[in-house]
């Protein structure tokens, strides 16, 4: 052992034979399909997040009167600004679509059944966590739409009963879109979301650790053939592989479709289209086709019961005696999400 390592050994007194030991948990065959190991992706975007985000934020100045020239900055000035403002809004969009995906993934394989109930619930608390991250960092460009569309979202949440206009209030600091909003947003997008996710990341992984990996077996798998590998180094190879594969694809992106400019906020005009980010069409659709209280309820009852659709799925198994209800109920909400989806990207307004 050279100088270096007996230093490194003697402050730090643990060996890779340890590390291994500690970390070479037997996994599923099925990890090996990139299908199934989404779980490792929005964590690899999420790092991509941070680390972009902290150097854009070298650069932006979240306030009304300076944010939109700094984001002008960045693009246009700044060196690789460009890139970087890209490769941030990339990551972000890649991660919101993975965790939807990974959602869908543990839905459809029931892997949210007893007993993992809760790290499904902590699962759905991360989507909400991403979806407001995607928010809100849309919304800190300051432009037309991202200034009228935390107008437009404020005025939604006004519409919750109960707890509507304290939302509506410590969203936007006031009563509408001040001077100090653009701040509150910074903070959220920047140190409370983040923050959360990564304690929510946590949690999840631990349970994973407690739990395990649910066992899932195909009929193209060999019986013959060892069922399980190992977690290290086989499965962070595997994680490894993704990650160089996401980051060619989101260098690409970033070169072949920069993140753009519109026009700066303007209180005083509303643009004759307001639309959001592609996660919330869904959102957007639905209340197009309903009156505001009815779809502001709608709204929260299917997020309500996405939370709660473990016990839920129990109780619908055991009426209709039907192991695979919430998959048929599942075919027919991706149906739905889709069609909407596509219904709001394709009409002007």
């Amino acid at each position: 052992m050279s100088g270096i390592g007996k230093w490194l050994q003697e402050r730090i007194p643990i060996s890779g034979v340890q590390i291994q030991e500690l970390t070479n948990e037997p996994v599923p065959n099925h990890l090996k399909r990139w299908w199934f190991a989404l779980g490792g992706t929005p964590a690899y975007l999420f790092v991509v997040q941070i680390v972009t985000g902290i150097l854009l934020a070298f650069y932006y100045q979240p306030a009304a009167s300076t944010a939109f020239e700094s984001v002008r900055y960045i693009t246009e000035e700044a060196t690789f600004g460009w890139y970087l403002r890209s490769l941030h809004k990339w990551a972000a969009t890649l991660m919101i679509a993975s965790v939807i995906l990974h959602q869908m993934r543990v839905y459809f394989t029931s892997a949210y059944r007893q007993p993992r109930e809760l790290n499904w619930v902590i699962g759905m608390a991360l989507l909400m966590c991403t979806l407001l991250t995607g928010f809100t960092g849309y919304s800190l460009v300051f432009e037309q739409l991202s200034y009228w569309g935390a107008t437009v979202a404020a005025n939604i949440s006004d519409a919750v009963p109960v707890v509507g206009r304290f939302s509506k209030q410590m969203l936007l600091a006031g009563d509408s879109y001040n001077e100090r909003t653009l701040s509150r947003f910074y903070i959220l997008h920047a140190a409370v979301l983040p923050t959360t996710i990564i304690i929510l990341v946590a949690v999840h992984i631990a349970f994973i650790r407690m739990h395990g990996v649910t066992e899932l077996k195909f009929e193209d798998e060999p019986e013959d053939k060892p069922q399980h590998f190992n977690f290290f180094p086989d499965h962070i190879l595997t994680e490894l592989m993704i990650g160089l594969t996401l980051m060619i694809v989101l260098s690409a992106l970033a070169t072949i479709f920069p993140a753009s400019k519109g026009p700066k906020a303007n209180p005083m005009i509303t643009p004759e289209v307001i639309k959001p980010e592609w996660f919330f069409y869904v959102s957007f659709r639905w209340l197009k086709l309903f009156s505001l209280t009815f779809a502001v309820l709608s709204t929260g009852f299917i997020v309500s019961a996405m939370f709660l659709w473990p016990w839920i799925d129990k109780v619908l198994r055991k009426v209709t005696g039907n192991e695979d209800i919430s998959v048929y109920i599942g075919i027919i909400a991706t149906f739905l999400l889709v069609g909407l989806t596509v219904w709001e990207a394709a009409v002007a307004h």
